[in-house]
């Protein structure tokens, strides 16, 4: 064998070699995203699994109960007074949802499991229908249980610049309280905030309120605003310097609305707001107006 042969032979063994470790390396990438892919499903199930579990103990445990509008005792029930152009339009939704009933829930049970308990929160026309906590972050119950075990599917919780809990005047509840949650597959926590942008949930006007209830208060609150929108920070500002930039803000929201519900949020209101994720790169949001709370 000449010497150029002899090169020739070698660099088709070199070659072979090169070929074999790349796909060896490519071998071993793909075990490796298969595995790590893997355990993030046994690891969501695993977690999902948790969540209905701690769920079912909650739901078995606590009684929600109704008030009757009939049987509110005005001395504690109070509405809260709509705009002019409301108090003179009789057909105004308004006016049917301040006849909605207001919930009463118990929560001391759920303090013994969880101290940071707060109130229970029910959405109409979702899964929502949950007991929300509070600590002193936003962080802490994206990765933890309502029992306070790490868990990817988190819980339902207050931002903690909120002050909701156990409040003595509604007057002093925030001009924009915020829930959040993740949007899980599952349908779990948040996962069916979504179906607030289907046609039939709009259709539906027993869907337009949010019913929450803490310590010593029971609320009703009117949807106004359903969108979703790219990540941003200004629909969850909580405080506002004045009137006017409050009512601004409000305005803001509504018209992000991906429906109308012929209402309005004046200078005086309240505000709640769900968020959640929607995709990778946007927020699914919720608000609402307070219209109707009692002492429990």
């Amino acid at each position: 064998m000449n010497k150029e042969e002899h090169d020739k032979k070698k660099k088709f063994k070199l070659k072979k070699r090169v070929k074999y470790i790349i796909l060896v390396l490519i071998l071993g990438i793909c075990i490796g995203v298969l595995s790590y892919s893997l355990f993030n499903i046994y690891r969501w199930y695993k977690d999902s699994k948790h969540v209905d579990k701690v769920n079912e103990e909650i739901q078995n445990n606590v009684d929600i109960k109704e008030i009757p509008a009939e049987e509110e005792d005005n001395d504690v029930v109070q509405v809260v007074e709509p705009e002019k152009e409301v108090v003179e339009d009789k057909s105004n939704p308004y006016w049917d949802y301040i006849k909605m009933n207001l919930i009463n829930v118990d929560l001391s049970e759920l303090e013994k499991t969880n101290s940071d308990t707060v109130g229970w929160l029910q959405v109409n026309g979702t899964n929502i229908n949950y007991p929300f906590v509070q600590t002193n972050n936003n962080e802490y119950y994206l990765t933890h249980s309502f029992d306070k075990t790490y868990n990817s599917a988190g819980w339902v919780f207050l931002d903690y610049r909120n002050n909701l809990d156990k409040i003595s005047d509604i007057g002093e509840i925030d001009r924009n309280t915020i829930l959040y949650a993740h949007a899980r597959l599952d349908k779990v926590m948040f996962g069916t905030l979504k179906n607030i942008l289907k046609s039939d949930w709009y259709n539906n006007s027993n869907n337009h309120i949010i019913k929450l209830s803490t310590g010593n208060k029971s609320t009703l609150w009117q949807v106004f605003s359903v969108y979703h929108v790219p990540t941003t920070s200004d629909y969850i500002q909580v405080k506002f310097d004045s009137d006017e930039e409050f009512k601004s803000w409000a305005d803001a929201m509504q018209a992000r609305s991906y429906y109308s519900f012929n209402t309005s949020v004046s200078e005086g209101d309240k505000v709640l707001t769900l968020s959640t994720c929607y995709g990778q790169t946007e927020r699914m949001v919720m608000h609402a107006k307070l219209i109707k709370y009692s002492d429990i």
